[in-house]
């Protein structure tokens, strides 16, 4: 039943890595490279990551990545200089173990780490850290600062910039390894000048007889018709859509750990909460009004990944979304980042979540 949940993944992995293949075959000795990583892990293409905070992770990173001062525009040059396409900013912080997942899971297989180099220099950044970071307009930040700039959430974030300095691509959030290799193809050979990561990933689908399945119901989603409209009339509670679909291994990895967890369902007792499957042509009403479909809709909004979780205010403005893997701890502190309300008044959730953490400091003392 598992390999039959994964087989179009499976296929999508093999259609997109093709071209990536003949790479690490190509070059003779790889110095930075750690043969002892490049394994794979039985649960690859859809990991239940434990996201308890890891203390023995130190925000370690490979190698190869650059030992950098953090002056982007020299960065950039000398990548340029080497041939490459450009720069990957990685955001991470100590004890991540999204992060941790990042660096064994896809970083550790020989293929993605060989095409990274190949294409990008790749710069690590603590978000929490207060290292100079000098951006391409020659403005000084902490590391820290920068990353609050760029509204970085999520750790890992992967932000990468073309040869002229432009963000082409920004990834938040872990992605399993056969999904990160395909990201990394799409930004290194340019398609996202012409299409969105969701067309582009359509492509490897196209041919395929997919199996649609049933979708995890849950008693707290909402029933159609899917009429989300709060543009006129604010609503009560914010709003939570579930974007997944049928035989969808990721997606039932999360109703299975985060959905049952008793704290994130108590607090979606504050959302309303909808689930919509990103294969049908139901009819929807936007938050903001917007009368079309779901397939529509779903590449609208540029969803790649199943499943993904975005958060609406009362009026309809999207908060903040989750299109990565995602544990219960993760889930259960956006959920309640939401429900504090700060975000109204600015404050990120990377903000929110070290205010709690220096609470907690504080009252231990």
């Amino acid at each position: 039943m598992v390999m039959k949940r994964l087989v179009g993944a499976m296929i999508l992995s093999v259609l997109l890595g093709l071209s990536m293949s003949g790479y690490a075959a190509s070059f003779e000795v790889d110095d930075a490279y750690d043969a002892a990583l490049d394994k794979e892990f039985s649960d690859d293409f859809a990991p239940a990551i434990d996201d308890q905070p890891v203390a023995s992770f130190q925000d370690d990173h490979p190698a190869w990545f650059r030992d950098s001062f953090l002056e982007l525009h020299d960065d950039l040059n000398s990548a340029i200089r080497f041939g490459k396409k450009g720069l990957m900013l990685y955001f991470g912080q100590r004890g991540c173990s999204y992060c941790k997942a990042l660096m064994e899971r896809d970083f550790g297989k020989r293929e993605i780490a060989y095409y990274t180099r190949k294409h990008f220099d790749a710069l690590a950044i603590n978000i929490h850290g207060d290292k100079s970071v000098t951006d391409f307009d020659g403005v000084e930040y902490t590391e820290r600062s920068f990353a609050e700039k760029l509204g970085v959430n999520f750790t890992p974030t992967l932000i990468f910039y073309d040869d002229e300095g432009k963000q082409s691509f920004r990834l938040n959030g872990y992605q399993p390894p056969y999904k990160f290799q395909a990201i990394l193809e799409y930004v290194a050979d340019d398609h996202y000048k012409k299409e969105s990561l969701h067309d582009y990933l359509a492509h490897g689908e196209q041919g395929i007889d997919f199996d649609e399945g049933a979708l995890n119901e849950e008693d707290f989603f909402s029933p159609p018709p899917y009429a989300f409209d709060r543009s006129y009339f604010p609503a009560s509670k914010p709003l939570a859509l579930f974007f997944e679909e049928g035989k969808c291994h990721a997606c039932d990895v999360l109703h299975s750990h985060a959905l049952v967890d008793e704290e994130v369902l108590k607090l979606l007792e504050g959302f309303d909460v909808a689930q919509l499957d990103i294969r049908q042509s139901t009819p929807l009403i936007t938050p903001l009004g917007q009368r079309t479909n779901i397939r529509e809709w779903v590449s609208d909004l540029d969803i790649f990944y199943s499943p993904t979780i975005i958060f609406f205010d009362e009026q309809g403005e999207e908060i903040i979304r989750i299109d990565s893997v995602v544990g219960f701890r993760r889930l259960r502190a956006v959920l309640a980042y939401i429900k504090s309300g700060v975000y109204r008044s600015g404050v990120t959730f990377p903000k929110y979540q070290r205010d709690l953490w220096m609470k907690r400091v504080r009252s231990k003392n």
